[in-house]
């Protein structure tokens, strides 16, 4: 379970805060709101409603808070109390946040408030609690009572952390030259009250360069199997061994937040006469207050042909529905009392089947994200006996092969267990192992040889690398060695630290949500550099390269490819041999326009490379038609199904690049009528569901821009059955 978290911002509003300081672009308080929201919208993603804050405006034109009778806390406003925030929260909280016309008003008192909001929300309870205050350290400061506020923060373990613009930082290199005597003394006395309660106290500017490194999500891991980790059957043998464990994820996958279903409310709908199909998508009840979107739930319906029923088909419930499994072509229906005899009975356990040496083991057989196993906590025993173990396999150099149930009745999976030994830290590396089905054996030709159809061995071909194709290759591969080397020639550290190095994809939209949180018309910025930072060989490496790649590029006598010819095929000149003599002319043949069945793709590919004229490329798919439709209506079942999906791809294909696609739609629209209604040699309706699942359906406008179909339609002609 996640701790809980109060957190309480005190951002200065004052008239000075409004100013544009030191050559920057943006003024003070619109610096300080780009971490206050960042710190924000982050929170809100989370989602996580124990995660709560709250807003203080220092120096605000009026007052509104709890002690506001009293004149320290004047001009100070709860813009909003602890509360778990929400996307209204954040629209409302950036109308508010606007410089204000005075810079009346005492930091101290608002620290003073914040206390005061954080022990009456938390009380006595187990709270992780924050104050971020931001301020340019402007205007007057109460510096009485300080002892009582710093023996209150520590009391209550609240971290503090005060942050201005241009407050000097010797560590950082920050320092305001010609600074107000004020602001320099109340940088000291929020400096003090800093140090005293062991809180943070530095420059914004640091803190703003700092967003653009992505925060790492600290999780807390939760066991998913604790059991026995055991050596033989119990049950028989007095001798089996037994040792209480836990199973924790060790890697895990981070993906990007998904994105929700969300329709304009319907009382907006109305309004703009632009409301969703209410037929498709079931709108919440309650939206949230002050949004104009609500979140919308699926609704299915299930359908079978009937032809007495109207309009073709009746609707079933989904209780008398059977479970279908696909089994080659053919579905496989299991219904719901036949389910028991396939679930296999399993007893969660960790069952110990074998060993294995290190080098036997190869590391491309992992099939999941890896876990540790622990001893039972807290078991002193379980701990000495899981540490025996660990510390044979390390000795012996060798891997456990395991059968592991997590849960009872649940799948086994068959997983490997290596030792790990760290300084006060012993554990078992698990993975998951492949079982004989879910190998795949591929064979590929050599790479150093060539044999021929008569066995002999060849070395020296045109395939086959030579000697100095080969050492340049190595060249240029060392050239490009990341790891850099001292004068000794020994390796040392990389420069690229994988420490440095995020997930472009999830940070990037992680930012991406938190700018259109807060500004919902602005453009997204560009990612931040330290995600962009190994997207490009560095300049070094380049470098380095430079010389063996040249290398590499005289010895493989690597040529341009000349760019391929753009528009109508029919437009081009056939292509004249590298002689310039045109053979067909000289031997006066004529070419060739009967395409034969028995060689119907090459010849119907070479009859519109030549063709000349539309009536040509007409005259090649009226034959390729025939050719097909008649393979189909001689069909003994499904033995020319393959050759007849072949011929209809090469056909999409070719006339796709002929850019007269209006002739293959116009051929598949009759080809589906004639499948369906059973013209071409009897029940064919397993070909047009091959048809389909080769997506060899209508060329649509996206593939071919003189085509007239559409998207949508071309979807629903092929999910049409």
């Amino acid at each position: 379970m996640a701790d809980k978290e109060a957190t309480v911002y005190i951002v200065d509003v004052g008239k000075s805060m409004g100013e544009r300081r030191n050559g920057r672009e943006v003024t003070d308080l619109e610096w300080a709101m780009q971490y206050i929201w960042d710190r924000i919208t982050t929170t809100v993603a989370s989602g996580r409603k124990m995660a709560q804050l709250g807003v203080i405006g220092l120096k605000t034109d009026g007052t509104d808070n709890e002690l506001g009778d009293e004149s320290h806390f004047s001009n100070l406003s709860v813009l909003s109390p602890i509360n778990q925030f929400l996307m209204s929260d954040i629209r409302q909280l950036g109308e508010q946040v606007k410089p204000s016309n005075n810079d009346k008003g005492d930091a101290i008192s608002a620290l003073i408030l914040a206390i005061q909001m954080i022990i009456t929300h938390c009380k006595k309870l187990k709270w992780k609690r924050k104050i971020v205050l931001i301020t340019n350290g402007m205007g007057r400061m109460n510096s009485e009572n300080l002892e009582d506020i710093v023996e209150k923060v520590k009391e209550d373990s609240i971290e503090l952390i005060i942050l201005g613009p241009d407050f000097d930082d010797p560590e950082y290199g920050t320092k305001e030259e010609n600074k107000d005597p004020r602001k320099a003394e109340n940088e000291a006395l929020l400096r003090t009250i800093s140090e005293q309660c062991d809180g943070v106290f530095g420059t914004l500017q640091q803190a703003v360069e700092e967003m653009e490194i992505p925060r790492v999500k600290a999780v807390r891991p939760v066991a998913s199997f604790k059991g026995f980790l055991q050596l033989g059957d119990p049950k028989e043998y007095d001798t089996a061994v037994r040792i209480p464990v836990e199973r924790y994820p060790r890697t895990m996958v981070a993906k990007p937040p998904t994105a929700s279903q969300f329709v304009l409310r319907s009382d907006l709908a109305e309004q703009q006469g632009d409301g969703p199909d209410s037929s498709a998508t079931i709108p919440e009840t309650q939206p949230e207050e002050g949004s104009a979107l609500t979140s919308v739930r699926n609704l299915r319906t299930y359908q079978v042909n009937d032809e007495s029923a109207p309009g073709g088909k009746i609707d079933i419930e989904r209780d008398d529905l059977a479970k279908g499994y696909e089994y080659g072509r053919t579905a496989v229906h299991i219904s719901e009392i036949d389910t028991n005899i396939t679930t296999m009975e399993t007893t969660a356990a960790l069952e110990l089947v074998g060993f294995i040496q290190n080098e036997r083991y190869d590391r491309y057989m992992h099939l999941s994200n890896t876990n540790i196993i622990i001893a039972q906590r807290p078991n002193d025993k379980a701990a000495l006996a899981l540490s025996s173990f660990i510390h044979a396999l390390f000795e012996l150099e060798s891997y456990a092969v395991a059968r592991l149930v997590t849960k009872e009745n649940k799948p086994p999976l068959m997983v490997l267990l290596a030792p790990s030994i760290e300084p006060e830290y012993e554990c078992l590396l698990e993975v998951q192992l492949p079982f004989a089905e879910d190998v795949r054996t591929y064979r590929f030709p050599p790479l150093d040889k060539v044999i021929t159809v008569s066995g002999k061995v060849v070395t020296q071909h045109r395939n086959l690398p030579s000697d100095d194709l080969q050492e340049a290759m190595d060249k240029y591969v060392d050239s490009m060695e990341m790891m850099d080397t001292d004068e000794d020639g020994d390796l040392v550290e990389a420069p690229f630290p994988i420490e440095d190095s995020f997930s472009p994809v999830l940070h990037r939209v992680n930012a991406a949500i938190r700018s259109r949180a807060i500004n919902p018309k602005d453009p997204i910025p560009p990612p931040a550099k330290i995600l962009t930072q190994f997207s490009q060989p560095s300049e070094h490496l380049l470098q380095n390269a430079e010389g063996p790649l040249k290398q590499l590029i005289e010895v493989a006598d690597v040529k341009k490819v000349p760019p391929k010819a753009k528009g109508r095929k029919r437009a081009r000149s056939p292509e004249k041999p590298l002689s310039g003599l045109d053979v067909d002319a000289l031997l006066s043949q004529e070419k060739r326009v009967k395409i034969p069945p028995n060689n119907a793709i090459p010849e119907f590919k070479q009859t519109l490379a030549s063709a000349e004229t539309i009536e040509t490329a007409r005259d090649a798919v009226a034959q390729m038609r025939c050719i097909i439709e008649d393979q189909i209506r001689h069909s003994l079942g499904d033995a020319n199904y393959d050759r007849v999906v072949e011929g209809l791809g090469v056909v999409r294909e070719e006339l796709i690049a002929f850019e007269e696609p209006g002739l293959y739609n116009e051929w598949l629209r009759g080809l589906k009528g004639d499948l369906l209604g059973e013209r071409l040699g009897g029940e064919r309706r397993e070909l047009w569901w091959l048809i389909r699942r080769g997506k060899l359906g209508l060329i649509e406008k996206r593939e071919s821009e003189v085509s007239d179909v559409g998207e949508d339609e071309a979807r629903g002609f092929l999910a049409a059955k």
